[in-house]
């Protein structure tokens, strides 16, 4: 990962969004909604008032409307500050 976020933002990757329902139904492209669930694939070093919590690889759910999409050498990110950050899954 050549993207090193700063303060307290964390980068993450979106998992794939399902493809059918539990009913067996397949979805479009555009009826597909977005998953909120992600992994870390890289965490800024804190500040002194926000110690992480998030460490790389960990699998989080992240506020809907958070953070910043962007698209780095062909591939879709997502930038958050780790408040936005809702919970670790194990």
């Amino acid at each position: 990962m050549n993207i090193r976020p700063l303060a307290d933002r964390v980068v993450l990757k979106r998992m794939e969004a399902e493809e059918t329902t539990k009913g067996g139904i397949v979805l479009t492209s555009t009826a597909k909604e977005q998953p909120q669930v992600a992994e870390v694939l890289a965490v800024g070093p804190g500040t002194e008032e926000h110690k992480m919590e998030v460490e790389v690889g960990d699998k989080v759910i992240f506020a809907k409307y958070a953070g910043t999409e962007i698209k780095h050498e062909g591939e879709d990110y997502l930038i958050v500050s780790q408040k936005d950050i809702l919970a670790v899954l194990k």
